[in-house]
């Protein structure tokens, strides 16, 4: 399986890194996810329960963060087991450009495979089942960063003119046009 996307995200790149860094906010935005534990240098052990059509299972998993080159890549390699439900495992390459000072692009390429009664669903299904958790995952993701980092306010509007000038203006210009 291959899914690709991009993302723009409303914060700067450094924001958007620390929030892929950040395993609280991270566990908040994986749909099903139950826990996200460091398991010694950037790895991180996983647990999720999942359901893609008639398979439903908890998922036990590794995830295992490598080439990392703050704060514009890294290369995540994961797998995970549930059981009689089957595995999985894969490599997603993440990136995150700034395109301006509060926009970031996120570009992601993932390729995964799976195992066992997973894999005897049917490859589409469990396509749409990915990226219908890509889809969740980004959304509640977005959701987190604009909480923490709330849009700035626009600019407040100039104080309006007086309405007496406003008055003399108008006469002003109906007896210069006719």
């Amino acid at each position: 399986m291959q899914i690709t996307g991009q993302q723009t995200l409303p914060v700067s790149q450094v924001q958007a890194w620390a929030a892929l860094n950040d395993t609280t906010m991270l566990q908040a935005a994986v749909p099903g996810c139950e826990a996200i534990t460091p398991a010694g240098d950037n790895a991180f052990d996983v647990l999720m329960a999942v359901s893609i059509g008639p398979v439903k299972a908890k998922f036990k998993g590794r995830l295992q963060l490598s080439e990392l080159t703050p704060p514009q890549s890294y290369r995540l390699g994961f797998e995970g087991s549930g059981g009689a439900a089957g595995h999985g495992k894969g490599q997603a390459l993440v990136q995150l450009q700034a395109v301006a000072a509060q926009e970031t692009v996120l570009s992601y390429d993932v390729t995964a495979s799976v195992g066992g009664k997973l894999a005897q669903i049917g490859s589409r299904l469990v396509d749409a089942a990915a990226q219908k958790l890509a889809e969740d995952f980004f959304a509640r993701f977005r959701a987190a960063l604009i909480e923490r980092h709330p849009p700035a306010q626009a600019e407040t509007a100039p104080p309006e003119a007086p309405p007496g000038l406003l008055r003399r203006l108008s006469a002003w210009l109906r007896r210069l046009f006719g």
